[in-house]
């Protein structure tokens, strides 16, 4: 069974999105609904990454809240920087951040809260996944900021995966 539905929340959620989508539950739409819930996750079950193994859940709820913080305290500081511009130019630069992060999911996390965190722009990553080129909005001191990435972020990402 699990051969014909390798995900089965997924399978019936495309039927929902199906019927909704057409408004009709017509048998025509049951019928095409049911199918694209049986072959979507079928075609779709190689790109599914392999399962995340979460080591230790504690440290999440520790990094969600950090992330938190330094989003707010991330906007406030941009939004200083943008408000004083024209007196003092923000020190924009690309910062190479050696990774020792490995893991395809801890990866992801971490351009994820990037992401999210304002004054900063995941521009690049090499290849072997050692070298994560950022762009950050106003830096003071490369190595300052590259030691506070990998404590705030990268270290506990790694408790978390690896």
């Amino acid at each position: 069974m699990s051969r014909l539905f390798p995900n089965p929340l997924l399978s019936v959620a495309l039927l929902v999105l199906w019927l909704l989508l057409n408004l009709s539950a017509s048998p025509g739409n049951l019928l095409l609904g049911v199918a694209l819930g049986i072959v979507a996750p079928l075609l779709l079950a190689p790109l599914r990454p392999q399962h995340a193994h979460v080591r230790r859940p504690l440290v999440i709820a520790k990094l969600i809240g950090r992330v938190g913080i330094d989003v707010l305290r991330s906007n406030l500081l941009v939004a200083r920087g943008v408000l004083r511009a024209t007196r003092h130019p923000p020190r924009s630069a690309f910062v190479h951040i050696p990774l020792a992060l490995r893991d395809a999911h801890g990866l992801a996390a971490l351009a994820m809260i990037t992401t999210v965190v304002p004054g900063t722009v995941w521009s690049e990553l090499a290849l072997d996944r050692s070298v994560l080129l950022l762009h950050v909005f106003d830096l003071e001191d490369e190595s300052v900021f590259i030691e506070h990435f990998k404590a705030t972020y990268e270290r506990p990402l790694m408790e978390i995966f690896e």
